[in-house]
Parts: C-alpha cells; structure tokens; sequence
C-alpha cells in the first residue's frame, strides 16, 4: 500500500473513533472539526464507510453515526477477548453481594473502554455503558489502570495524562495526581470520591496479568447520600476475590496507543 493509502486508512479510522464519540449523531461540520480534515475529504470518507456499512446516515436530522458492521465487530472481539459470557458471572455476584452497579473497563490509550455493566438492587444506579470511552485520571477503575501499567507507560500517563476538573473533587495538580497513582500501585486499590461526577463514588481494583499489569479494571459505584466512604472501602476484599476470578478468565491483551 502507499503512504497516500495508508494515510487515508488512518484518517477513516480516526473519524470512525470520532463517530463513535457521539452515539447520538454529529454533523458533517462537527466531525470535520473535531478530526481536522478538510469537510470534502470527511465527506469522502464518511462516504467509504457508509458504502461499507460502518457508517448510517439520517437524513432527517442530517447527522452520521456507527454503523451496525461496528457493532458484529465490536461482538467478535468482546467475545474473543474473554469480555462476553466469561465476564459477566462473577461480576454479576459481585453486585449480588453489595446491592451496587459493578463495572468493568480497560485502557484504551489515554482512556478507559466500559466493557460490562451489571445493575445492583438501588432504584437510582450509576451506569457505565459498554462501548463508551471515560477518563483515567478521575475514576476508581481509571486510576488502577494509571497504576498497574507497564512502568514507562504508567510514568508517561502520570506526566502527560489532561487532568481535567470533571467532578468537584477531581485531583488537577500533577505532582499530586502522580502521589495518588503510587498510593494505588502500594495499596492495590483505588477510590474515586466526587472525582468524575457530583454526588459518585466508587472503589476499584485492577485485574492483574502473571506480570503485575492490569488487564482490566473493576469497580462498585453507587450515589455518594446512601454509600458512605466506610462502607465502599469494606467492599474491597470482594472485589479483590473477583478480579482474581476475571484474572483466570480474561487474556492478556495489547493496549492501543494514543493516537498522535
């Protein structure tokens, strides 16, 4: 292939990672904008992928989205990877146990892939939807992913990750988001308080490969007026006993660079 194909290849990939930012549409104009391409040349490969069947297209509201040739692939490799079925049955007691929403998620570059969601008992749930990218810096799972990465990696994320205020809580000075990260790696769990969202909180731990490295994250999260800091942190030995359980489960798996 060319090097005129091949950059072609990776803008249609790029915007297809754009698509999938906005599950409820996006504009030909917003999509050019938020890939950088000329609108001809993301008209032209909106149309590739549409060909394809990676892309739909409403006309009524004049705005593109996935197509479902993303979702049988996206099947394929949830199943492949040991995220379909496998996944599922202990994460499932882990929220019969706490009465809580259980999570799951892996690093994806400079972000955490929701993998699985499993609903607890509360009439009012925190969800984290399966396909949808979050941030590392600020979630229970996103920072046991920071901590358990390969050492460059994880210096490289500590040194470069945005820390975005998302929530009131949220940690924003970089030397002690990187004290933060080494508490997690000492203590091998990690607590998200009003960090990503208002009136949330979470604890997480990761899924460890023979080599120390997470392979993927879990979580219990609930509404911070009825989950007390106390009664989160007495879920941890549970959910220690699960990841241990996905961590038979679940292969090793190559985690996607940061696109530059």
């Amino acid at each position: 292939m060319t090097q005129a194909g091949t950059d072609m290849v990776g803008k249609a990939l790029r915007l297809l990672a754009a698509l999938g930012e906005h599950p409820d549409g996006a504009r030909l104009s917003d999509l050019a904008r938020r890939c950088g391409y000329p609108v001809s040349t993301t008209h032209r490969l909106l149309a590739s992928l549409l060909r394809e069947g990676f892309a739909d297209y409403d006309p009524r509201t004049r705005t593109y989205g996935l197509g479902l040739r993303v979702f049988g692939l996206s099947a394929s490799v949830s199943h492949a990877r040991g995220f379909a079925g496998s996944a599922l049955p202990p994460l499932s007691r882990l929220s019969g146990h706490t009465g809580e929403a259980t999570l799951m998620s892996v690093r994806d570059g400079d972000h955490q892939l929701y993998v699985h969601h499993v609903e607890g008992r509360g009439q009012v749930q925190v969800i984290g939807e399966p396909g949808r990218l979050g941030p590392l810096h600020c979630t229970s799972m996103g920072k046991c992913l920071v901590a358990f990465a390969p050492d460059g990696e994880r210096k490289r994320l500590c040194d470069e990750l945005p820390l975005d205020a998302l929530g009131p809580r949220t940690i924003t000075d970089r030397a002690a988001f990187a004290a933060e990260i080494r508490l997690v790696r000492e203590r091998g769990h990690a607590f998200a308080d009003e960090e990503h969202e208002e009136g949330i909180r979470a604890a997480g731990v990761p899924v460890l490969a023979p080599d120390g490295t997470a392979i993927a994250a879990i979580s219990v999260a609930a509404p911070a007026y009825r989950m007390p800091m106390e009664r989160l942190a007495s879920f941890v030995p549970e959910l220690r006993k699960t990841a241990e359980e996905l961590a038979v489960v679940l292969p090793p798996r190559p985690v996607r660079p940061p696109l530059r």
